[in-house]
């Protein structure tokens, strides 16, 4: 069953064009991968599908409901939680604080849940966002989302600028989601620790997409690997 499907996205920025025809899909309990170099158009097809940009042409559909165009609050109101690229925790406001920022949905994710899956954040808790480090802020930014029990999570390159020990430990939270039904849309350009995880993998180039298919295929094949997504040949590890 699909929870999510896009087809033939174009968006613009003003004048420029953006997308032009983009499609994908999203499974239920499901991960993908959705990769390109920098300036492929991967962080504005996520904002094309929450709402954030209104596509001037192609349909989403999100659960079933046509939500092309709609505001993000109502997609949100859907069952979709976004996790979007620089992190956004508010800096005036403790951990603690910005996690009661959303109103908790029923579901596996509760506070101390959150807490158990992040334990550097309960130990952090009367800190400021301000006082965080950006791996820190980053599981502030995604325990937050959890906490919606969203049905589908969208996130924008969540291991950005993060040590490798941090990028493993998101990454765990992220198959751990999976585990428990939630589907998963990943922004990402650590290419190998994404397609370690994800069940297919999408590929855009200059907003188009170039490669549809399993996420295991798309590792294997190495030459197209560095053209498409420009990754080293480097072999993610995601630990025991």
């Amino acid at each position: 069953m699909s929870v999510l499907s896009a087809e033939g996205l174009h968006s613009y920025y003003g004048k420029s064009h953006i997308l032009h025809g983009v499609g994908l899909e999203v499974g239920e309990g499901e991960i993908v991968a959705l990769l390109g170099r920098n300036g492929a158009g991967k962080s504005t097809t996520l904002k094309s599908l929450i709402g954030l940009v209104r596509p001037r042409e192609g349909v989403v559909r999100m659960f079933g409901a046509d939500t092309t165009g709609e505001p993000p609050f109502r997609v949100a109101a859907l069952g979709c939680g976004y996790v979007p690229e620089g992190r956004r925790v508010f800096a005036n406001l403790t951990v603690e604080e910005n996690l009661r920022v959303p109103v908790e949905r029923p579901g596996a994710w509760t506070m101390e849940r959150v807490y158990q899956a992040f334990p550097r954040l309960a130990q952090r808790k009367r800190n400021k966002g301000s006082q965080l480090s950006g791996g820190e802020q980053e599981m502030l930014s995604i325990a937050r989302a959890l906490l919606l029990n969203p049905r589908l999570l969208m996130l924008d390159e969540p291991s950005q600028g993060l040590a490798p020990l941090i990028v493993a430990d998101v990454f765990r939270i992220i198959v751990e989601a999976r585990k428990e039904g939630m589907s998963i849309l990943l922004v990402e350009q650590n290419v190998r620790a994404a397609v370690e995880i994800a069940d297919r993998a999408y590929v855009l180039a200059d907003g188009a997409m170039v490669y549809e298919g399993a996420a295991r295929d798309f590792a294997a094949d190495e030459a197209r690997v560095r053209e498409l997504a420009g990754a080293s040949a480097e072999v993610w590890d995601m630990g025991d």
